[in-house]
């Protein structure tokens, strides 16, 4: 698990492999480090100097010949860091590339758990309020944890509000969302219950499927339509449900 995790952070696998190696032996000669991964040293001295290069491991002069041993691993977090400053540094121009090709109008699709996120990242981009037709706390499926923390961050810092008409049973089996995301809210009588949601937010209308209480299906799709006349539309409807729900909500 942990050589994985660190391929995710842009080491190679064998990168990995000396690094992971040098926490259990400590200093260590190459011919040491090969045997204790399994490596050819011949690898292992091509893969010094990369290590080094990413400050990730250090050189100890021994007269028997030079030791090598690992930096704390509270290091790692300054790959994380350097990633970030990196595509920081490119943004602005891929958002201009972006938005030189986006069209006011579309209609797209997202699908999965990553496409969730895309759906997530898209109400931060836009900013503005979110009116939810249908909720079921999809955002609190287990999965999403990390990724919601740090949305919910960024949207209140957006100043970000949402209006919430959730169905029934959120009322009772999952009472916590109400307390997390705050007022207003109010909820459909319970016959009318779907695994589809619809959010409308700026000009986007996202209509979903594969839904249940607080889980998101790993077949989820999202159709995604951009329309600002459209998206106005959803809002009208929306309000002529939230003033129906009035007399169910507490």
């Amino acid at each position: 698990m942990y050589r994985e995790i660190l391929e995710d952070l842009g080491l190679s696998p064998n990168e990995a492999k000396v690094y992971l190696g040098l926490l259990e032996l400590g200093p260590a000669s190459v011919p040491d480090i090969s045997l204790k991964i399994g490596v050819h040293k011949r690898n292992i001295y091509d893969l010094i100097p990369k290590l080094l290069k990413k400050g990730l491991i250090y050189q100890i002069s021994d007269p028997k010949g030079n030791l090598f041993a690992p930096v704390e691993p509270s290091k790692l977090s300054d790959l994380i860091w350097e990633q970030e400053t990196k595509l920081n540094s490119i943004l602005p121009a891929l958002n201009q590339e972006f938005n030189r090709i986006n069209t006011a109008e579309e209609v797209f699709i997202y699908k999965g758990i990553e496409g969730f996120k895309n759906y997530l990242r898209d109400i931060l981009e836009v900013g503005e309020d979110v009116y939810f037709i249908g909720a079921k706390g999809g955002w609190f499926d287990p999965e999403l944890q990390t990724f919601i923390k740090k949305f919910l961050k960024q949207a209140e810092e957006k100043k970000i509000r949402y209006r919430h008409i959730f169905d029934a049973e959120v009322k009772t089996l999952a009472p916590e969302l109400l307390k997390t995301l705050g007022r207003p809210y109010r909820f459909f009588p319970p016959r009318y219950s779907t695994n589809g949601a619809i959010d409308i937010f700026g000009d986007h209308v996202v209509t979903f499927s594969g839904l249940t209480l607080k889980n998101i299906t790993d077949d989820i799709t999202l159709i995604v339509m951009v329309n600002k006349e459209l998206a106005n539309c959803y809002r009208t409807w929306f309000r002529f449900m939230w003033d129906q729900c009035a007399a169910v909500s507490t």
